[in-house]
């Protein structure tokens, strides 16, 4: 194996970890590498859709069966966040799929899942799924359409790559922010 083939081996352990512990910032990163032709497609794929799913996974199984014993020790925190748990009550399966399209988010979404007992083997199927729509949605995005349709402009390749990107971490806040807006809206009604 020469150095370079072991340095790219390496590259997709770090885009694992990274979709583990963050997700789009390095995952958009491998991105762009694909659309330079540095990295394989499927490979990032892979590492990122594993990534995210484990990231999530983690959270979810670590409060799964703890959190209410650990929230009733906090009653003005637990009644903050009732529109949360209501609105995951109601959409159980929806807000599953949704916490990879959701950054600031994806912690609480996964902890009200396991509060309210969603079914470990839904929660895991479906949070893979979303996982992999994930990651071969921001793949095809930011590296092949973004860059081939920018480079009319003279933005091909990376630059391509790096403007698409920025405008999807700027789409996934706004998603965020609206998502936890109406969910306070909820509360407050």
């Amino acid at each position: 194996m020469h150095l370079a083939d072991f340095s790219i081996a390496w590259a997709y352990w770090g885009i694992l970890v990274a979709a583990i512990v963050e997700g789009e910032i390095a995952y958009i990163a491998a991105a762009a590498l694909v659309a330079q032709g540095k990295l394989n497609p499927f490979a990032v794929i892979v590492a990122g859709s594993l990534g995210a799913a484990i990231g999530d996974q983690i959270f979810f199984y670590v409060f799964r069966g703890r959190l209410p014993r650990w929230m009733a020790r906090f009653p003005s925190l637990e009644q903050k966040t009732m529109p949360l748990l209501n609105r995951v009550r109601r959409h159980s399966s929806l807000m599953v799929l949704f916490i990879r399209f959701a950054p600031g988010l994806r912690i609480a979404i996964t902890a009200a899942c396991a509060w309210i007992d969603v079914p470990a083997l839904t929660f895991s199927l479906l949070n893979l799924l979303s996982a992999v729509v994930w990651a071969i949605g921001l793949l095809v995005l930011v590296g092949w359409l973004g860059p081939t349709y920018l480079a009319r402009y003279g933005l091909g390749g990376w630059k391509g790559a790096a403007l698409v990107g920025v405008i999807i971490l700027g789409l996934f806040k706004v998603l965020g922010a609206w998502e936890e807006r109406a969910m306070k809206r909820a509360g407050a009604n």
